[in-house]
């Protein structure tokens, strides 16, 4: 850790002061920055918010994005059966004032919100949110920003738990733009703008080093209150279905040992995660799958740039969400190729020149490439002390290397000075590596804990860092453009998709009719750093259908009028029917191509547009072998590694109870039955004759509040409970494996 800045921030422990504090030093005119997600203080912003509501004269504008709020369900019934989770899960969390209001369309006339990235399908409807989006890449989310005039960031750190922490914070789960926004705001302050930089320490966020450590003296104001610290907000686990388990199969059979992964959050990053542990610690069972799907015959993509063997060299995680599944690869030993953050020692150790042992033969290779001299200097030393070459406690003195009492000669070229050098000095192993690169992270509780409990040096190779670092490969403060390729070998950016054209442009973020369901995030970033880096690729995942009411639409289609990545920019596209390799590709070639991985029951009718078209020669016919893309294949597939066994629904825990399963799976089941008039009178009139005369449902009415229904609703709600549990109910899957 670099030497501690002189000013010392204003400590306070009652956020209403800070309020006091922070218009005492920039006014009634506040544009607020709010990191993404996890790291929003809250007890800061609550207290601002509820000043601006108090006090019409503040104009409050609120910049940022994902502003996370506990699940309350619209109807009824959704409300009876979030109530009690949410209270489990979120119970004992303060809620985020003005994102509740947002919810609710009723912000004070001076306070405004405007949002980067929404969670998805949160805000289709509400037509405030709509309009105060801001559209912009995640990388460009800092100059923009800037442009919105913030002279304010509010953000939760983690305070320092061991006594080398001493005078720092973490950024922790937000690092991603705060990094690179501190200085600039500090440079609008010399310019003459006053600005404030608010931190809220919570004990609960785990302390994480390395580039998210920073001076505490680069906040102004610091919230600290240590008695009303709150837990994190916790992203459940969602449920991963077979469909889903098949495309993080697939996309498993893609990763080079050796490479480099980028995932996103949901199911898909998490049947990812699933199927590259599978192929690691159950390499066999991976195979049977691997064979049952002749993948290699039908996907030739797969050899050239894939793999099917165990990680023996690992991966290395760069992502600018860290997910909970780069923790479960971490522990199963798939996560650990380290990269280092110097170009030089990164490119020989790529080339197999260098190895993380340490020998004489590493400082060879290191003179040999001018990286350092001899006889050795004080920057030659105090480097190869860094990573872990020379042994820390080696010193340059009066031209000799000092260990202990022991002079050393730095001589290369003299044998004595080497068998002492060799003897006394080196160190065992290159130290300092990163194995995951991340920008920020959300996730379920048990994932925090792990953070928590991470043994030292274990949490040393994990590198919160700007999202400027990550998502492009632009020099950066923190490593250039030959660092980030060097460390970035055989890259695999994996992210999905909502629907995807037959021409190749992604659908991942809107609509077509403007409204925005949740935003670029990286992942145009992505897409185009896969397009520069030698031998990377971009794989966009996505369900080949959709619910729609009680009708199932193909996500793949023949044209659609919005697109997140445009067609010039396509690459790999994951259903759970196959891979379609489309780079470099003729358009007759690309379209045919998604049309075989697009579910059977549309593909005739995506054929006969592409050839009304002129895309496709008319003449052409879809090969049997093309045909046999249905939902009872997918069944099938699954079954050969073991159902269940293997592929399991909730493969890295679940916050959901068993009952809870089976009422979420009979009131989804109800939601998409009632979808349109005719479903919801039929469904209706069948409820009316829905009776648990056994008492078979008891526990799950108790549950849902619905054993002793009093009033007319509640027991029409009763009935439509019992209806859907008729239609769905079976023995919960308990499946909780970490493969």
């Amino acid at each position: 850790m670099a030497a501690m800045v002189e000013e010392q921030p204003v400590t306070l422990a009652d956020s209403s002061a800070c309020v006091d504090e922070l218009i005492h030093r920039v006014g009634k005119r506040i544009t607020l920055g709010l990191p993404l997600g996890l790291g929003k203080p809250i007890r800061f912003a609550n207290a601002l918010y509820q000043r601006a509501k108090d006090d019409p004269s503040i104009e409050l504008h609120i910049v940022t994005a994902l502003s996370l709020t506990a699940p309350g369900g619209s109807s009824s019934l959704e409300k009876r059966f979030m109530g009690p989770f949410a209270e489990r899960l979120y119970g004992r969390i303060p809620e985020l004032d003005y994102a509740r209001d947002v919810i609710g369309q009723r912000l004070p006339e001076n306070v405004r919100v405007s949002e980067f990235f929404f969670k998805a399908g949160s805000f289709l409807n509400n037509k405030d949110q709509q309009r105060n989006y801001v559209c912009t890449n995640y990388t460009h989310a800092v100059r923009d920003l800037m442009a919105l005039g913030v002279n304010v960031v509010g953000q939760m750190v983690a305070p320092a738990t061991e006594p080398d922490q001493e005078g720092y914070v973490s950024l922790s789960c937000n690092p991603d733009l705060s990094l690179d926004l501190l200085p600039l705001l500090r440079a609008r302050e010399a310019a003459g703008t006053p600005v404030a930089l608010v931190a809220e320490t919570n004990s609960h966020l785990p302390f994480l080093g390395n580039d998210a450590a920073v001076e505490t003296g680069q906040f102004d104001i610091v919230l600290e209150h240590a008695a009303s610290d709150y837990p994190l907000f916790s992203a459940p686990q969602m449920s991963v279905s077979p469909e889903d388990h098949l495309i993080g199969f697939y996309a498993s059979a893609l990763l080079r040992d050796g490479g480099t992964l980028q995932v996103g959050i949901g199911s898909l990053g998490a049947a990812l995660v699933h199927s590259a542990i599978l192929r690691h610690r159950h390499n066999e069972h991976w195979k049977q799958v691997f064979d049952h799907l002749k993948v290699a015959d039908r996907f030739p993509v797969v050899s050239e740039y894939g793999g099917t063997d165990v990680f023996e060299e690992g991966l290395y995680g760069c992502s600018e969400m860290m997910v909970d599944g780069f923790i479960y690869l971490m522990e199963a030993g798939v996560l650990t190729r380290e990269v280092f953050d110097h170009a030089g020692l990164q490119t020989l150790i790529n080339r197999g020149e260098l190895t993380h042992s340490v020998s004489l033969d590493t400082l060879d290779v290191l003179r040999r490439e001018q990286l350092i001299d001899s006889p050795l200097r004080a920057r030659d030393v105090q480097w190869l002390c860094r990573y872990g070459i020379l042994n820390p406690e080696v010193e340059f003195k009066g031209g000799r290397l000092r260990v202990g009492e022991q002079s050393l000669d730095p001589d290369l070229d003299s044998e004595e000075a080497r068998s002492a050098i060799e003897s006394l000095a080196l160190g065992k192993s290159l130290t300092g590596g990163i194995v995951v690169h991340g920008g920020f992270f959300v996730g379920p509780e048990a994932f925090y804990q792990r953070l928590r409990d991470l043994a030292p040096r274990d949490r040393q190779r994990i590198c919160m860092t700007s999202v400027n670092y990550i998502n492009h490969l632009y020099d950066h403060a923190f490593g250039n453009q030959r660092l980030k390729a060097a460390q970035r070998v055989h890259g695999r950016f994996i992210n999905s998709a909502m629907m995807h054209t037959l021409s190749g442009a992604a659908v991942s973020d809107g609509l077509e009719d403007g409204r925005v369901v949740s935003g670029v995030g990286g992942q145009y970033n992505f897409v185009a750093m896969a397009h520069e880096l030698p031998g990377a690729r971009s794989i966009l995942t996505l369900r080949s259908t959709r619910k729609s009411g009680e009708e199932t639409l193909s996500n793949i289609v023949f044209s659609y009028g919005h697109c997140t990545i445009p067609r010039h920019l396509r690459d790999i596209v994951i259903t759970e029917y196959g891979i379609a390799d489309l780079r470099g590709q003729s358009d007759e070639q690309v379209y045919l191509q998604l049309i075989r991985i697009a579910d059977s029951r549309f593909q005739a009718d995506l054929l006969k547009q592409a050839q009304k078209a002129g895309k496709v020669d008319a003449s052409f016919r879809l090969p049997e072998h093309w045909c046999n893309n249905t939902p009872e294949a997918v069944g099938e597939a699954v079954k050969i590694a073991g159902d269940t066994d293997m592929f399991p629904a909730f493969p890295f825990g679940r916050d959901f109870t068993d009952e809870e399963l089976r009422l979420g799976k009979a009131l989804q089941t109800l939601k998409a039955a009632t979808a349109t008039r005719r479903g919801k009178l039929l469904t209706l009139w069948r409820a009316v004759k829905a009776n648990d005369d056994d008492n078979r449902y008891q526990p799950l009415l108790e549950r849902m509040s619905l054993d002793k229904p009093r009033s007319l609703k509640a027991r029409l709600d009763r009935r439509l409970v019992i209806h859907g549990l008729n239609l769905t109910d079976t023995p919960p899957n308990t499946g909780n494996t970490n493969a």
